[in-house]
């Protein structure tokens, strides 16, 4: 059997698990992120060099959500209070 490499999820999948880790009980929830933004001149040789965007992932969170939709998770149905 071949060695798994990769693993994915979805985004309600992510903030399951970091509903679970930060041990919320209620209220919806969907997943933060925040992106930076810098720039460079790159390319494969000095006389092919282009300005480019670079967009890196600074931070996943996290954040109250309002109303459900396709991006919220409901804590108390996926990590209810244990009574």
């Amino acid at each position: 059997m071949a060695e798994v490499g990769q693993y994915t999820f979805s985004h309600k999948e992510v903030v399951e698990a970091l509903i679970k880790k930060q041990g919320l009980h209620e209220g919806l929830w969907m997943l933060y992120v925040e992106f930076g933004l810098g720039a460079a001149n790159v390319g494969p040789a000095s006389d092919q060099i282009v300005p480019a965007a670079i967009v890196p992932l600074v931070k996943l969170g996290l954040q109250k959500g309002e109303k459900e939709n396709a991006l919220t998770v409901d804590a108390a149905k996926v990590n209810p209070a244990s009574t």
